[in-house]
């Protein structure tokens, strides 16, 4: 992990060493027929499509990075999976993705702010107080509609007693003001709050609505401000925040939080193209170094068209249509070395060997 986070922090250009990078955390499943895989179980599935909430088989934990590239003079940002542990209920998915983020934070030491974003699953207080342990690391999640929330604690009015720690509890129904029009497809309110997941810590709270009275609502926690990004909004590749302007800037946190989407992508291309759920290994190590491995060269193809300006123009090009490609120039590269090193010996040419040798070459240049 710690390998991938550093050739990827030497990528980000110097022109948006400042922009945030995320690290987005969740979960996969992979289903196995059978029983002889260790530490295979039956697991809950919200998303199975096998007609039933559970399927047979692994749960991996994974922490994925987000960093700025440069792409059609647009800041887009470039998704690289750091690695997988998988989950053998000797400790809880919050304590593995939290022993995970600490091993990379090192790497960060120099960046200025590095965000966690999650959904409600992980938006806990196991994984919440690990924002407390690194001064540049912040974190903006999805959390449970019915998590209490309070007012900021008001001013100490100097009477004697105990100050109060906070205000009045809020509601998600009657306490936060809408926007007057839909940002992208929801209403949104804002509101400055106290949560016991981050203990007596002020954070930003939103709330989105697909209708403003009966609309269905979902709840997001910021442990960052607005005020204390330093994004260029303008020049993102993403909407809404390259539509952002000053009215809008205090929802900048939650927009961020669509990076997340990320990581559902990367599952997907993994799973479709890289073969991640196909192993036959049994043991626990052996599959988490398979998958590790399976992991590592899926980024670095992905890292490979900033890396060398051969491939450059596959920046912009699905990961289908570069490892085609890749595929088909090893491919070529194998057959061209094995039929120059095996021809028969009576047919043999000067001309034929030349030519050869002219296009391996070129198959590696």
């Amino acid at each position: 992990m710690n390998i991938t986070a550093k050739v990827a922090l030497r990528m980000i250009p110097d022109s948006l060493a400042t922009q945030p990078i995320f690290l987005c955390v969740d979960d996969t499943m992979v289903a196995k027929t059978g029983t002889r895989f260790e530490n295979v179980s039956k697991l809950f599935d919200h998303a199975a499509h096998n007609g039933s909430n559970y399927l047979n088989g692994h749960c991996f934990v994974n922490i994925m990075l987000c960093i700025p590239v440069w792409k059609n003079d647009r800041v887009s940002y470039l998704s690289l999976p750091l690695g997988y542990r998988m989950w053998q209920k000797k400790e809880s998915k919050l304590e593995l993705a939290a022993s995970m983020i600490r091993q990379v934070m090192p790497e960060f030491q120099e960046k200025k702010q590095a965000i966690i974003l999650c959904n409600s699953w992980y938006t806990k207080q196991n994984l919440g107080s690990i924002v407390d342990e690194y001064q540049n690391l912040d974190l903006i999640g999805n959390a449970r509609i019915d998590s209490v929330m309070y007012d900021p604690a008001p001013a100490h009015t100097g009477r004697r007693g105990r100050p109060a720690k906070h205000g009045k509890r809020l509601s998600v129904e009657t306490d936060f003001a809408f926007s007057n029009e839909k940002i992208g497809d929801y209403y949104i309110g804002a509101h400055r709050v106290i949560t016991n997941l981050f203990g007596c810590r002020e954070i930003q709270a939103y709330v989105t609505a697909t209708e403003k009275e009966h609309g269905t609502k979902r709840l997001f926690f910021s442990t960052i401000f607005p005020e204390d990004l330093q994004i260029f909004c303008a020049c993102q590749e993403k909407e809404p925040l390259n539509q952002t302007g000053s009215d809008r800037m205090k929802y900048i946190p939650l927009f961020l939080y669509s990076f997340q989407w990320n990581i559902e992508t990367s599952y997907y291309e993994q799973k479709t193209i890289w073969s991640l759920c196909s192993y036959m290994v049994r043991s626990c190590k052996g599959i988490e170094m398979l998958v590790n491995l399976i992991n590592i060269c899926y980024c670095a193809m992905k890292i490979l068209p900033y890396q060398d300006e051969q491939f450059s123009e596959y920046r912009t090009k699905s990961v289908q249509e570069f490892r085609f490609e890749l595929s088909q120039g090893i491919r070529s590269q194998i057959f061209l070395t094995n039929f120059v090193r095996n021809i028969e010996t009576h047919i043999k040419s000067n001309v034929i060997i030349k030519a050869l040798k002219q296009l391996i070459r070129q198959q590696v240049y």
